[in-house]
């Protein structure tokens, strides 16, 4: 897949748990796995928006775009 979640680079820099971010982000611990993970199929902004307001930081520094080398034309 294309899109690549950093949640847990930012969690390291952060030294915070998945159940501590799950919390103050208003997520379960298994919904934070399914981000993590890159199994999630779509992220509400109200839920990008709550995740950088934790961690303090872009939606950029979560989510990056990589080009797997696929023809989408």
């Amino acid at each position: 897949m294309p899109i690549v979640v950093r949640i847990d680079v930012e969690l390291a820099r952060r030294k915070m748990s998945v159940g501590e971010f799950a919390e103050r982000v208003g997520l379960t611990p298994a919904n934070v796995a399914v981000l993590k993970n890159g199994r999630a199929k779509a992220v509400r902004f109200s839920t990008l928006e709550a995740m950088c307001r934790v961690l303090e930081c872009q939606p950029g520094d979560l989510l990056e775009w990589v080009d797997d080398g696929g023809d989408d034309e």
